[in-house]
């Protein structure tokens, strides 16, 4: 093992390498084992997440198209209609809160659903960098250990550095670093507590107008600072900042009350969750002034991008499955160069192959039962990937 050092102002680094033999066919047939094992898993994994995410999918649009049919805005938000008991109503207005959030410790208050302390700290950070290569007929491995200081918002333990000296932090321990979150006690008629965990349109609180809290903060910009200097922070000094969500009420310097459009069922002078045909809630609340139609189709298309990520999801874990069950004929051939790279190239193919159909078949298996027609269809599209793989064969053999 060698090492260098060097160190230029707050940045540091130093270099290792460390030298190994090359693994022997046994071991890497050993370690080839183990993956066609996670493989496995990742392979029956994608049937459950793929098949799972259409019933949802489906069952999700479902209760959108009912909920679109049968939801009603009323003319006023000030007053409870009677005729809408039980019904699913649409309601636009501005959010207005039981009390004021604050924060006694920096003189913070202010009307809003949440109000968010964020603490940071001056730290020393570690990262590294690896590359490997051959040597010799050995094979080597190169990391490079960075340090420098930087404002984080968790306690980074120095002790896992590869080397502490110099680069020490606080225990962990010591003190606490937390992401510390307000909400008032209830709201007042617009938004169901059900909802408070939906307003999350954080913005950062201007502390310009505050003073220093004590004679040991110091207020710099939007930032409090536990600092002798803040322009020369030391390892250890803290700082503070803060962010609000939902403004509840006009405020001279912060603006007029946070808007929301909600889609909820009217129960008395509450709203609660209306309970759909097909088994599903909704209790939907967006950000601004949208009618009934807007607020479902961007409902629609939320829900179609999250299928198709869960697709992708899913097809990534069968092709990662598949790749690493077939890995043990790329190993068994490894010593031979040309046959290495032709199965590494057919491999891969494969798995694409085997990876998009089953998900097609899955996929269409989930629809079965919902849209028949449509399961056909698909499932008739997951034999395109085999019939293209087969007519490549012949042609090949030609040659």
């Amino acid at each position: 093992m060698a090492a260098n050092y060097s160190s230029t102002s707050t940045r540091r680094e130093h270099v290792k390498v460390k030298t190994s033999s090359q693994p022997g066919f046994l071991e890497r047939l050993s370690e080839t084992s183990g993956g066609m094992f996670v493989g496995l898993m990742a392979f029956l994994l994608s049937f459950y997440l793929i098949f799972t995410n259409e019933g949802r999918a489906l069952k999700t649009a479902t209760s959108l198209a009912e909920g679109l049919s049968l939801v009603v805005s009323p003319d006023s938000i000030h007053s409870v209609a009677p005729e809408n008991e039980g019904r699913l109503v649409h309601i636009i207005g501005a959010l207005r809160t039981s009390k004021l959030l604050s924060d006694p410790n920096y003189g913070v208050h202010l009307p809003a659903v949440k109000l968010r302390r964020h603490v940071e700290m001056y730290q020393w950070v570690e990262t590294e960098e690896s590359r490997e290569y051959t040597e010799d007929g050995q094979v080597k491995k190169e990391t490079r250990y960075s340090y420098n200081t930087e404002w984080r918002s968790e306690i980074i333990n120095s002790k896992n550095f590869d080397r502490e000296i110099g680069h020490k932090n606080p225990r962990p321990g010591t003190l606490q670093i937390e992401v510390f979150t307000w909400s008032p006690g209830f709201l007042t008629t617009l938004v169901p507590s059900g909802l408070i965990d939906k307003v999350d349109n954080f913005k950062s609180l201007s502390l310009s107008k505050l003073e220093d809290p004590h004679v040991d903060i110091i207020r710099r910009g939007d930032f409090f600072y536990h600092s002798e200097n803040p322009k020369y922070p030391e390892v250890g000094d803290l700082r503070v900042s803060f962010s609000y969500a939902g403004l509840s009420g006009d405020d001279p310097d912060l603006g007029p009350a946070h808007v929301v459009t909600v889609i909820a069922q009217q129960r008395g002078d509450q709203l609660v969750p209306f309970s759909t045909k097909s088994g599903d809630t909704l209790l939907l609340l967006h950000h601004g002034d949208f009618s009934a139609e807007e607020v479902f189709h961007r409902e629609l298309r939320s829900n179609s991008m999250k299928t198709w990520g869960l697709r992708a999801a899913g097809w990534m874990a069968m092709f990662m499955g598949l790749n690493l069950m077939t890995r043990i004929l790329y190993t068994l051939v490894d010593w031979f160069p040309v046959f290495r790279d032709l199965v590494n190239i057919g491999l891969k193919a494969f798995a694409f192959c085997v990876a998009t159909s089953l998900t097609l078949l899955t996929v269409a298996a989930g629809w079965l039962f919902y849209r028949p027609l449509w399961a056909l269809l698909i499932a008739s599209l997951a034999l395109v990937p085999i019939l293209v793989a087969r007519t490549r064969v012949p042609a090949k053999k030609l040659e």
